[in-house]
């Protein structure tokens, strides 16, 4: 399976993947993104986020 991973190092805290797609990323407690847990993730809202962020700081991971 895969699942998106959010590099917190390298994430401006643009918006744009919680903006976009809320029921995938929030913003959590600490002030930073996260990647919400899900039993599956939508591919191709997921691939919309890797597009437009303009960090390249999210990716697939296989787990």
């Amino acid at each position: 399976m895969k699942v998106p991973v959010l590099d917190i190092g390298d994430c401006t805290l643009c918006g744009g993947c919680y903006d976009l797609y809320p029921e995938l990323f929030k913003l959590n407690d600490a002030g930073f993104v996260e990647v919400r847990e899900r039993s599956c993730y939508p591919e191709h809202e997921v691939e919309d986020a890797i597009k437009y962020c303009p960090q390249d700081c999210i990716h697939w991971e296989e787990v």
